[in-house]
């Protein structure tokens, strides 16, 4: 693709500058800047990725990781204010995921040790795990004041504060997981993936995209239960005091 066809993509910006401006939904001003920062943030990074793919170097291997994690964690932090220490537990639960998911695909030589590899799927596997950790803090924090008087009610009877609160977490940790099963139920069929689309497109054998994309839908699998399930344990102790007294408000 030209630099010339991809100013032609541009339609795909007027139409909705154009239907909002229509039907006065006032949202001109954010179609834009978000135009603006895609554009500008995706060349920015191909500029780095290529200067990175073309040195193998480890410390740029890490420190590209390491960028994606602290701004996975910034952007999720936000939902999750309410929860003491919540960006520190957001951000060991990022690095268990690269941990975890590199140690298996690095270790059994299921992908080469190289920075076009380990780099592409950290961002597609840290990516989806900064969504769930948005989805689980969100359904979480609404589930602790929903049942707010219940959590007290079973505290006061003598209850510990994860069996007060076990109910919650569990319901949160199950409805951030439910988006991505239900979208691999229906791939291949209603959707093709990014990956496996982008390869077909750069000429690979569609078997071979496929073997590929297969790897990355069992790889958000793990991505799914082990970020929900370790932000989840992180997180519930952090709303009750030393008396074991649920926490009100923000920490």
């Amino acid at each position: 693709m030209s630099y010339t066809t991809l100013a032609i993509t541009l339609i795909f910006v007027v139409i909705p500058l154009l239907l909002s401006k229509t039907l006065r939904l006032g949202l001109e001003k954010d179609t834009i800047i978000a135009a603006i920062r895609s554009t500008l943030q995706l060349l920015i990074i191909g500029f780095i990725l290529k200067f990175v793919f073309d040195s193998e170097n480890l410390i740029y291997i890490l420190l590209m990781v390491a960028l994606m994690i602290g701004a996975a964690t910034q952007n999720a932090r936000k939902k999750g204010k309410a929860i003491k220490g919540i960006t520190w537990k957001i951000a060991a639960t990022l690095i268990a995921i690269e941990v975890l998911t590199q140690s298996i695909l690095l270790g059994f030589q299921i992908v080469p040790p190289t920075a076009q590899y380990i780099i592409s799927i950290s961002g597609m596997i840290l990516g989806n795990s900064m969504v769930l950790t948005i989805l689980f803090l969100n359904r979480f924090t609404a589930e602790v004041e929903a049942h707010r008087d219940e959590t007290e009610l079973i505290l006061s009877l003598g209850g510990t504060p994860k069996q007060a609160i076990h109910r919650q977490l569990l319901n949160s940790i199950k409805t951030s997981m439910i988006p991505t099963i239900e979208s691999q139920k229906t791939i291949g069929l209603v959707q093709l993936p990014g990956m496996m689309s982008g390869q077909i497109i750069a000429g690979a054998d569609p078997m071979q995209a496929v073997q590929f994309q297969l790897m990355i839908v069992f790889l958000l699998l793990t991505t799914a239960a082990v970020t929900s399930i370790l932000l989840g344990f992180l997180s519930y102790p952090s709303l009750f005091n030393e008396r074991m007294q649920l926490l009100r408000g923000k920490q």
